[in-house]
């Protein structure tokens, strides 16, 4: 390994308190995890984190929806109605680098946990609350990402043309929560280093559903017409959806015309190039029905997988639909390391999606049982023992 690698990771001696369930929040403190950081999981004592009764299905007696973002992470049982046990829960906080709670706002307050009270402990905290819309006018409004996609648009824009309004297929907007506050953090993380003073990092999940309509919104701003749905077709691009073949979908994304005429020239209907009703993209999207039904007329003769080939071949963007599987799968086959395994009887997870040139991402270790660490944690609370005696091992994981 070269010497000038960073060994433990860029947030290596930075301590989380997470106090944070069901998604948004684990998420953001188990990518931390992944990049050093100790992360202590606060549950409540008897319950845990919901996501672990949500299943099938199941890996062991854990669900899959909970391994999914608490990797690398140690959990302590508490009941925060019990005064001893609250007292644990301020000194973590007092200790603590970052903060991350996602609770309704006024919540972590009846605890003595809100920033107010924390920060004047513990002035370099970077706390982080995630709620669902905010702590002003929906500050008393669930946030379910279900519910999120709902009423922010986003359902309004994903499914048919002629059919009803759809969900994305994962909770896309805690996922894009968590991406933002995990961002926030490291930001506000950035700027302690600089001035020595922490700061409170709000992020809500219709803020930041919003945030991500891209060119989507842009159109709704710029025009003051809300967006509709299209299937699969692309509002501003043509052809750039998916087409069917003799077997299979082929998912076809024409940027230029240049790969336009490439792409009508392997079909063996270069004259298309040059038909007025497809001359340039705007036409093309002017007479999308007629285009696609003369492109699948020539797909027809082979199946999706050998379209994909030949048309990578000459620089037109194209791929077969998959499943999940077959994605894992591809990303693997192109070198890729999209998955990282945990000792047995884990499965493996998906791996850290980011790589350095010189940081080390921590290698990962099951997600605990509930309360699986509480002993040494209650134990360490009371000491004066640095956060490095925190930090558990792989080989010290629950085989």
């Amino acid at each position: 390994m070269d010497n000038d690698r960073m060994i433990g990771g860029p947030l290596s001696g930075v301590l989380v308190a997470d106090f944070s369930r069901v998604l948004a929040g684990p998420l953001t403190t188990m990518w931390l995890a992944d990049l050093g950081a100790t992360v202590v999981k606060v549950e409540r004592t008897g319950h845990g984190d919901e996501t672990r009764q949500w299943g099938p299905p199941w890996a062991g007696e854990t669900s899959t929806y909970f391994t999914a973002a608490n990797r690398s992470k140690l959990s302590i049982a508490l009941d925060l109605g019990d005064a001893d046990d609250r007292a644990l829960a301020d000194e973590l906080a007092r200790r603590s680098d970052v903060l991350v709670e996602n609770f309704r706002t006024g919540v972590m307050a009846g605890f003595g946990l809100d920033y107010s009270t924390v920060s004047r402990k513990n002035p370099g905290v970077v706390y982080a609350s995630v709620t669902g819309f905010g702590s002003a006018g929906g500050k008393d409004l669930p946030g379910y990402d279900f519910v999120v996609q709902a009423v922010g648009g986003l359902m309004s824009i994903t499914g048919e043309i002629d059919g009803a309004p759809s969900k994305v297929g994962v909770a896309l907007v805690d996922v894009l929560a968590a991406k933002d506050a995990a961002i926030g953090i490291l930001a506000a993380l950035r700027e302690r280093d600089r001035t020595g003073h922490g700061q409170h990092v709000e992020v809500n999940l219709l803020s930041s559903l919003l945030g991500s309509l891209a060119n989507q919104a842009s159109s709704f701003l710029g025009t003051g017409n809300s967006p509709s749905r299209m299937g699969n077709e692309h509002p501003s691009i043509a052809p750039y959806e998916t087409l069917r073949c003799k077997s299979g979908l082929l998912a076809v994304a024409c940027g230029n015309d240049a790969q336009f005429r490439k792409l009508t020239e392997l079909l063996d209907i270069g004259e298309s190039g040059s038909d007025p009703r497809f001359a340039t993209n705007s036409d093309r999207i002017a007479n999308r029905t007629a285009l696609v039904a003369l492109l699948e007329k020539q797909l027809s003769a082979e199946d999706a997988a050998v379209w994909e080939e030949r048309l990578l071949r000459i620089g037109v963007p194209a791929g077969q639909v998959g499943t999940v599987e077959s994605g894992f799968a591809r990303a693997a086959a192109l070198g890729l390391t999209p998955l990282v395994d945990l000792p047995a009887p884990h499965p493996p997870q998906v791996a850290h999606p980011i790589r350095y040139s010189r940081s080390e991402v921590r290698r990962p270790t099951p997600p605990p049982d509930l309360g699986a660490d509480s002993s040494t944690i209650r134990q360490w609370l009371t000491s004066g023992a640095s956060v490095d005696h925190l930090t558990r091992n792989p080989e010290d994981a629950k085989q």
